[in-house]
This record gives structure tokens, C-alpha cells and sequence, in this order.
């Protein structure tokens, strides 16, 4: 199951993206992914899909790497598909079983919603894979420190999400290791009723709620155990500094945004 989650793994490298600033990739990201819910047409998708190869390409990853971050979510891209295939009307009838029916608009959004789905999660997974979690603690704090004057607690809320995305993988280990010792316990999660295997995942649920507690209060622990005391007055070994790279990140960001937006109107 591990092998098959790419969001929250670093993969240490010296690629252009491993070597761009955390706050362009960031910044990247959020204006990439509000292109994607403002993409309506086959143009301004294949764009989006262009731009995604050309950030695969830059990160020197493996494709079929990069593609097991889909195989967590091909279950709902794959429910999402047949409900608008059978549930969206409009448009001309392509095919007719009593009063079930597939309809072009319900074919178009079932297309459209998968890939604004895969694209989200496919630039996420760049952004942790060529991202280690001390570099983007640190690029959400710079990015959210305007609202630190305010009262926020930029530090600690830029922690927890950087802890957040570290543990996702870690959990899932966690997750795999707790069916194969029921399985061999001789419990059976892949036959029965829908309601028979939802019964079945209580004794995976209990041990890894368990697990993920303790294991949260092991870091709470050792941080305390160093030092930590939180953001005021930290120093940084390797401080940020914009680029080139981080210049070329902008003006792609620009560009994608002049394309998107002239082909969707």
C-alpha cells in the first residue's frame, strides 16, 4: 500500500524543481489549481495537462512514479465517471436502456471532473516529492507571516500541515502492517456484503486510531525533549532565497493564466 501513495514522500534530487523556492511552488499550485476549477473546454484542459508533463519532466521523477499517486483515488475518479455518465442530461443521446440513458453533457463533465481531479492530485504530489518537509514548514511560514501581526500562529499552523503531509505515508505503512496481521489472524476483507466488510474495518480502525495517537505524542516528546518552543526567536541553518528558477515558476504562472483564461471565454 505504501508503494502506492506519492503525496507526503520527499525524493531527494537536483532537478529544477527540487531546487526552486517552496513559496513559488506553493504560489504555483493554488494559482494551478484555480485554473483547474476554471477550466470549461477541451483547450483549456489540454493546456492544464500540457503544463502537468512539462512540471514531470522538470522534476527528473519517474512517470510511472508519479502515477501511483492516482491509484488511491481511481475508486472514486471511477464513481465520480458513472454518476455523471448516468445522472448529468443534456445534450444528444448517445445511448438508451430503458430509463437509463447517456447523454453528451453527461459524458463531457464525467470526462472534465475526472481529469480536474487527477490534475490536482498529480500537482500536489510534485510539490511534496520534490519538496522536503523542513523547506516547506518554512515556505508556508513565510508565505503566512502577514497574518502572524494579526494574532495568527503562523509557525504552529504551517507545523501541523508540514507534520500532516509527513505522516500520510507513515500512516498508510501503519495501515498495511494492521491488515496483514488480521489477515493472518484470519480475518477477510474482500469477500462478503458491503455492509460485512464495513464491519471488518473496525479492527483496522481501533489499532491504527491507536497508533497515530501515540505516535503523536512520541513527536510531542522529542520536540519538547530538544527545545522546541515553538517560532519565536528560531534561527534557520539554509534561509530562502528567490532565483531564476523561481522567476521562470512566475512567468509560467503568468502565461498559464493569459491561455486559460482567453480560451475559456
Amino acid at each position: 500500500m505504501l508503494q502506492n501513495i506519492a503525496i507526503g514522500q520527499y525524493v531527494p534530487g537536483q532537478s529544477f524543481l527540487h531546487r526552486a523556492d517552496p513559496r513559488s511552488k506553493l504560489l504555483f499550485i493554488i494559482l494551478f489549481a484555480t485554473l483547474v476549477f476554471l477550466a470549461n473546454n477541451a483547450i483549456t484542459y489540454a493546456v492544464l495537462i500540457a503544463f502537468t508533463l512539462i512540471t514531470a519532466l522538470l522534476s527528473r521523477l519517474s512517470l510511472s512514479y508519479i502515477l501511483k499517486s492516482l491509484k488511491p483515488v481511481w475508486i472514486l475518479i471511477l464513481f465520480t465517471v458513472v454518476l455523471h455518465i448516468f445522472i448529468t442530461k443534456g445534450g444528444t443521446v448517445y445511448y438508451q436502456w430503458g430509463s437509463f440513458t447517456i447523454e453528451e453533457e453527461g459524458v463531457r463533465q464525467a470526462i472534465f471532473i475526472s481529469l480536474r481531479l487527477g490534475l490536482l492530485i498529480l500537482i500536489s504530489s510534485f510539490l511534496t516529492l520534490t519538496t522536503s518537509p523542513i523547506d516547506l514548514t518554512e515556505g508556508l511560514e513565510r508565505l503566512l507571516g502577514p497574518f502572524g501581526r494579526v494574532g495568527v500562529p503562523v509557525h504552529e499552523i504551517a507545523l501541523m500541515m508540514s507534520i500532516a503531509l509527513r505522516f500520510i505515508p507513515t500512516l498508510m505503512e501503519e495501515t498495511d502492517k494492521i491488515i496483514k496481521a488480521q489477515t493472518a489472524r484470519g480475518a477477510n476483507f474482500s469477500s462478503g456484503s458491503l455492509l460485512r466488510r464495513a464491519k471488518n474495518l473496525i479492527p483496522i480502525a481501533i489499532p491504527l486510531f491507536i497508533s497515530a495517537f501515540r505516535r503523536a505524542e512520541e513527536l510531542a516528546l522529542a520536540m519538547e525533549a530538544r527545545g522546541y518552543r515553538g517560532g519565536v526567536g528560531r534561527t534557520r541553518l539554509n534561509k530562502l532565497a528567490f532565483s531564476w528558477r523561481d522567476s521562470c515558476v512566475a512567468v509560467a504562472g503568468v502565461v498559464l493564466l493569459f491561455v486559460i483564461g482567453w480560451w475559456r471565454s
